[in-house]
């Protein structure tokens, strides 16, 4: 598995607009994306710092995975995205070396990114996110 980079860190939010507000007035970033990811129910923001993106992520639906993850635990960092050469391929090999596995194969994402996710029961109790560009 070769990984480049932390593609991002997701923070699961209540309310992107109340959360957006933060980011902005307050620590001066500047929003250059919102996005709905309908099949993830789930609604998104990104920010730039550096080369490393912050993901935002309010539920579209109490029973989303963002919703769930929020009624249960509260807001907060929910996942840490790293970018690799093939999502697909970065599962496989998780796979192989007994990592348990959310997603089998890749599916799209947010800005058009192909994601797999790592089951946090495998890594640590962190959730692990596996993004590419292309597959």
């Amino acid at each position: 598995m070769n990984i480049s980079h932390i593609e991002h860190l997701g923070i699961a939010v209540d309310s992107l607009e109340e959360s957006i507000k933060y980011y902005e007035d307050i620590l001066g970033m500047k929003c250059y994306s919102v996005e709905e990811v309908a099949d993830q129910k789930v609604k998104t923001a990104f920010f730039l710092v550096g080369n490393t993106k912050i993901e935002l992520l309010e539920s579209t639906s109490p029973d989303g995975p963002i919703g769930k993850f929020i009624a249960k635990r509260g807001q907060g960092i929910h996942h840490i995205a790293f970018a690799v050469d093939s999502a697909n391929a970065a599962l496989k090999l998780a796979d192989e070396r007994g990592v348990t596995l959310i997603d089998k194969k890749s599916r799209k994402g947010a800005e058009g990114l192909n994601i797999g996710f790592l089951h946090p029961k495998s890594t640590l109790g962190v959730l692990t996110e596996l993004c590419s560009k292309q597959e």
